[in-house]
């Protein structure tokens, strides 16, 4: 089987879906919409279910489109999903929750500058620190090191990112709840993701001019061929 990640130039919606499939070793290719489609997104967007990436396309066939929706159908592929009914329902709380951080932390991050990203900064502060507090509390009801036990899977990837990015916003913000820290610091030591995150590009220039490093060259985040 065959399988292909498609999105863009950001660092949003295609993290917990490509460091899910890293971690437990599903073979996946990551490809730009241009390169996808040979043609702009504008063209393009139509056509798409939802008019939105990422898509995970399967055998060159099937399209699955929507970031929880490829998660959820890579824990089946995987088989590591959850069995039982009720942390299955926990999972996906976790899973929607940590995406509904979304809105306002991506794009700040990955597009916003000068006065506008001071702006967007300050007024999802506390909005973040209210969404960490419930994720120690979920992270507090079951032992082991992730929300259900030592086995990270959609949930603890889609929290991550959303955590990991936060860090652009404010590089202490993690720092009063040492829980988050422990359980960021879990995730980075997988080896799977700890390389990951050394060859992913890097996100710089953050509320300036934000843009990805790709075989070391800078280019501007966005949906645009550079």
């Amino acid at each position: 089987m065959s399988l292909k990640l498609i999105y863009f130039k950001m660092r949003a919606l295609a993290e917990a879906p490509q460091m899910l499939m890293r971690h437990h070793n599903v073979a996946y290719d990551y490809v730009m919409s241009w390169d996808h489609f040979d043609d702009v997104w504008a063209n393009v967007k139509p056509t798409i279910a939802f008019r939105q990436l990422p898509m995970l396309e399967v055998d060159g066939t099937h399209q699955i489109c929507q970031s929880i929706a490829i998660m959820s159908y890579i824990e089946r592929y995987a088989g590591i999903a959850l069995t039982d009914p009720v942390q299955q329902a926990q999972a996906a709380a976790i899973t929607q929750s940590a995406q509904e951080l979304f809105a306002p932390l991506n794009p700040a991050v990955n597009f916003a500058v000068g006065d506008d990203f001071t702006a967007k900064r300050e007024a999802m502060r506390d909005m973040l620190v209210g969404r960490f507090a419930d994720l120690v509390r979920c992270l507090d009801v079951y032992e082991g090191r992730f929300f259900f036990d030592d086995m990270p899977r959609s949930a603890e990837f889609a929290a991550y990112h959303h955590l990991d990015l936060s860090r652009h916003l404010d590089p202490g913000i993690l720092s009063q709840f040492p829980r988050l820290e422990a359980f960021v610091a879990d995730i980075e030591a997988l080896p799977a993701i700890a390389a990951y995150l050394a060859e992913r590009p890097a996100l710089i220039d953050v509320g300036i001019a934000p843009k990805l490093v790709i075989e070391g060259a800078p280019h501007p985040t966005g949906v645009h061929k550079t």
